[in-house]
């Protein structure tokens, strides 16, 4: 399946999510986008995100400064 890469580090709410729903829209169903962002609200906001997508949210992640998101198309977008 494709695998994305989006670079949201330095960007504050709400451009994390938007630039990732994005990125979901060129994925196939399946497809996997990895989010690596700076913002602290992002925890809170990615899961809104997939409950609000029904996308899969496969890891929430913290490394030092960087949240990391790992995603799952399993719809199309709109």
């Amino acid at each position: 399946m494709a695998d994305h890469h989006l670079d949201a580090k330095g960007l504050v709410c709400p451009l994390p999510v938007l630039r990732a729903g994005k990125a979901m829209k060129s994925l196939p169903v399946g497809g996997i986008l990895h989010v690596e962002t700076t913002d602290p609200a992002s925890p809170k906001d990615f899961v809104a995100f997939c409950a609000a997508t029904g996308h899969v949210l496969l890891v929430s992640a913290v490394c030092g400064d960087i949240f990391r998101f790992t995603i799952e198309k399993v719809r199309p977008s709109p």
